[in-house]
């Protein structure tokens, strides 16, 4: 017996075409005028360069800010994506990808938002201060679907480790 893909039915390849029509394309770092473009509920396809950090690292970059350390990236602009990927199997840029709580970052957020923090992705509901503070800093939060990981690893193209590698 033969595994395989089978054919899609017609409305089904329709919804999909319909789907990608309505995905707003966005590229980091991200402008106070795309941010602003940006409306709840949107499907959005973010391309290029996207940080990753879980409340660990940003515990630590709270630390080199309050000792006026360089961070390891410049904020302004930028996007985090709360996420601890798994180690990569071979032949692949990372395991899996999946999003992490948002909520276990919100105590950090003000001071990211200040330093030019333009976007965040995660799962869950944010706190009613980190939707102010969103609005306040004309920011946005992405929802991703957690179980998504595997799915998501598949669109990593490169990884590279650029701080706190413990």
């Amino acid at each position: 017996m033969a595994r395989g893909l089978l054919p899609c039915p017609s409305h089904f390849d329709t919804e999909l075409k319909k789907m990608m029509n309505d995905v707003v394309k966005i590229r980091p770092p991200l402008d106070e005028k795309t941010v602003r473009s940006l409306k709840a509920g949107q499907r959005v396809l973010i391309t290029g360069t996207i940080y990753t950090a879980t409340d660990a690292a940003h515990k630590r970059m709270m630390e080199l800010i309050k000792k006026n350390e360089p961070l390891p990236f410049d904020l302004k602009g930028q996007i985090i994506y709360y996420v601890g990927p798994t180690p990569a199997k071979p032949g692949q840029v990372v395991g899996s990808a999946g999003p992490t709580t948002s909520s276990r970052m919100d105590s950090y957020m003000e001071t990211l938002y200040k330093l030019g923090l333009k976007g965040t992705i995660g799962k869950g509901n944010r706190s009613q201060e980190v939707i102010d503070l969103i609005r306040k800093y004309k920011a946005v939060h992405f929802s991703n679907i957690g179980g998504a990981g595997a799915l998501i690893a598949k669109t990593i193209r490169k990884c590279e480790m650029i701080a706190f590698e413990d």
